[in-house]
């Protein structure tokens, strides 16, 4: 919360760039197994998946979670547009492509890496599987049905009867980390929500449900998927219905054991591009504090407590227009989503409409399953405005019950705004509005334990990929950015009392017309 103000250390740290990482794992003597993907239905959009599911349907199917997978991890195509990050002299060299996805990224395409552990309803040979998502395959690591040893680990959660497909989201942290260094954890476990938040509204467009687990026995799983130690780290399981599953266990093999290894594990391990592989003290100490008590689940009303304090009723409110439907599909919006790195323009100016329907869908984020139940809203949301038609410029807070702002400083912010950007890849002022979610950091800590510090972060990407997905579908810019001076917007927000912190800020607009673009798809 002070990198803004006290340097954190490494001091002075520069990346190796030519010796990065790889940007997703590299298992060489795994197979590759090409994927199906199933287009979503017409009717599949993006408010069919912000909107509270009904009744679920059967459940997936190998071409279903194809689809999902390219559609949220999956790389959909290069991108090249003059803009005005700093990286931009090295984007047309092939090595440096600017590959784009659907699901947003904390600085670049570092990703989280995703695992399918299934069992015998599934389609395939029981296994654990890797998604390799430049070749959109799943690759074979381990060969045997070891989904009981899964179910153990997630200990008391309840699972519908017959479950044995289970998608994993773990973390290698250099692939962050030779970047970010001790900064790396809080960046990539944002981009661990962005993912989950992307697989729920795919999911519930057509009638599926998401609902990931963040307590288990981590170390248990890390073990079983290769990813155990400090080198990775594994956040969340999501349980999937699978259509027609009907699961039997092999009589005498209670525990999920093969043969006579009473343990199976991934004994496959990607190959590491980088020559050095640095090591951050910072780093491995949150995620040591996070894993260590990961299989202690909290009770379900236990977020209660750290749930978003109500806006008060004083102070000058304006009633924002009924959000507007977002009828575009779920498919198109996630390919067309991309960040708008410094190319807003003031003349084009927001609708009162555009921003109440951002900011009605983005306060829905809510991860459910045991991070706490849908009616616990973690998040608050404030409204920096610069440019929206019917809105004077001002800081304002959303309410999300009235569906009203209310006015916290009537000075125009984009002063305030820019001096507290720390890069050089945005024009504050320029973006029609900056919205800032916040959530009570502490007050999640002492309701479920360190632990919670993934809910927090995990929480706070949901809601970035919602404002993101949101603004698509709107034909809005936007941008998702961490550096900021956060001390200085709880000072400007006066929430010094409340133990909100603001984590990023997201900023929204039109766009330039007619950029100099190049845009080349893969699918």
């Amino acid at each position: 919360m002070h990198r803004g103000r006290v340097a954190m250390p490494p001091f002075n740290f520069e990346p190796n760039w030519p010796d990065a990482p790889r940007k997703s794992k590299f298992y060489p003597d795994a197979e590759n197994l090409p994927l199906p993907d199933a287009p979503p239905p017409a009717d599949a959009t993006v408010q069919a998946g912000l909107d509270a599911p009904g009744e679920p349907a059967a459940g997936f199917t190998l071409p279903l979670l194809g689809g999902m997978l390219r559609d949220s991890y999956g790389l959909l195509g290069r991108r090249l547009g003059v803009q005005a990050n700093t990286d931009m002299a090295a984007l047309p060299q092939y090595a440096y492509a600017n590959w784009h996805r659907g699901t947003a990224s904390g600085g670049g395409l570092y990703p989280c890496s995703v695992y399918w552990v299934s069992g015998s309803s599934g389609p395939m040979t029981p296994g654990i599987y890797y998604y390799a998502n430049p070749q959109h395959a799943f690759q074979r690591l381990l060969t045997g049905d070891v989904t009981e040893r899964v179910r153990r680990a997630l200990g008391d959660l309840p699972l519908p009867e017959g479950t044995d497909q289970f998608l994993v989201i773990g973390v290698k942290y250099w692939q962050n980390a030779f970047k970010y260094n001790s900064f790396s954890y809080h960046a990539v476990s944002m981009d661990v929500g962005t993912v989950l938040q992307t697989w729920r509204m795919w999911a519930q467009a057509q009638g599926l449900r998401i609902e990931p687990a963040l307590w288990f026995d981590a170390a248990a799983l890390g073990d079983l998927v290769g990813a155990g130690g400090d080198a990775e780290g594994v956040f969340a399981v999501v349980p999937l219905a699978w259509a027609g599953a009907a699961v039997s266990r092999p009589a005498g093999n209670p525990e999920g054991e093969l043969g006579d290894d009473p343990a199976p594990t991934v004994r496959l391990r990607d190959r590491e591009r980088s020559r050095t592989v640095l090591h951050f003290p910072t780093l491995t100490k949150i995620h040591r504090a996070t894993s260590a008590h990961a299989a202690e689940r909290p009770d379900p009303g236990a977020l209660a407590a750290a749930a978003a304090l109500p806006v008060p009723a004083d102070g000058e409110r304006i009633t924002l227009p009924a959000p507007q439907p977002l009828d575009a599909g779920i498919r198109a919006t996630l390919r067309s989503r991309r960040s708008s790195f410094g190319r807003f323009e003031a003349e084009r100016v927001m609708t009162a409409g555009e921003l109440g329907t951002l900011l009605a869908a983005t306060a829905t984020a809510n991860l459910n399953g045991d991070a706490g139940p849908a009616e616990v809203n973690l998040t608050k949301l404030y409204a920096y405005v610069n440019h929206v038609q019917d809105v004077p410029a001002g800081s304002y807070e959303y309410d999300p019950r009235a569906h009203a702002l209310r006015l916290v400083d009537p000075v125009p912010p984009g002063d305030f705004l820019q001096r507290n950007y720390f890069l050089s890849n945005y024009n504050l002022e320029q973006a029609g509005a900056v919205v800032v979610p916040t959530i009570r950091t502490a007050a999640v800590l002492d309701a479920v334990g360190d632990r919670g510090y993934n809910v927090v972060n995990a929480t706070i990407g949901a809601v970035a990929q919602i404002f993101y997905t949101a603004s698509a579908a709107l034909d809005l810019g936007c941008g998702v950015a961490l550096g900021f001076d956060n001390i200085s917007y709880i000072e400007q927000l006066g929430i010094e009392q409340t133990g909100e912190m603001p984590l990023l800020i997201m900023l929204v607009g039109h766009e330039r017309r007619h950029p100099a673009d190049f845009r080349y798809e893969l699918v």
